[in-house]
């Protein structure tokens, strides 16, 4: 008898640990469902080479560009661009590129690959983060926030392509999403900063 409430115990424990991990972690490892009531200065993401951690708060007083990037594809120069809006807006402005490898498989690179043709190619210096996913089941928490409305209190937005650019407020808060036809150094965008 006691050796079945033991056994039925465990299973009790297993059960609801696996229940928590599951709704919190997903199936992927990527914390889902808990960033809710979050500020942007809340998330971190980690550095291309994974030896550093990204922290949105540390650009408290700037405004930030996050712009998902990809080393194959047709928008692939505005890579210039973003280098050139760092530069002139430098003190004011943080960029962020995200590799992503979900349109048309445009960023298959490894860590070093993606690091080396931006730095040889367009003189990247701005941060670039791990490679990550902006849509689908397994979106980077980032994405979460930048993407729903019930996160970043704005609007709903679904990143269509490479090169998508969301600009964030000097206090954390959404002001607009810029689809990829729209230049880094358009008027539409740098207007805003």
């Amino acid at each position: 008898m006691i050796k079945k409430s033991f056994l039925s115990l465990s299973i009790l424990t297993l059960t609801c640990v696996g229940v928590f991990f599951y709704i919190n972690y997903g199936i992927s490892g990527n914390v889902i469902n808990n960033i809710k009531g979050k500020s942007i200065y809340d998330l971190s993401v980690k550095s291309l080479d994974g030896k550093s951690v990204i922290r949105f708060s540390d650009f408290k007083g700037k405004k930030i560009l996050f712009v998902n990037t990809a080393s194959k594809c047709g928008y692939t120069p505005q890579y210039e661009g973003l280098q050139k809006l760092q530069d002139q807006y430098k003190g004011k402005l943080v960029i962020i590129g995200f590799p992503c490898n979900q349109f048309l498989s445009q960023e298959p690179g490894t860590p070093d690959e993606i690091a080396t043709f931006c730095k040889k190619n367009y003189g990247v210096t701005f941060l670039l983060s791990e490679k990550i996913d902006v849509k689908g089941k397994d979106q980077h928490p980032v994405y979460q926030w930048l993407c729903q409305k019930e996160n970043n209190g704005v609007k709903d937005v679904t990143v269509g392509w490479n090169f998508g650019k969301f600009l964030i407020d000097e206090k954390g808060n959404f002001m607009e999403y810029f689809p990829s036809k729209v230049e880094p150094l358009s008027p539409e965008l740098t207007s805003r900063l």
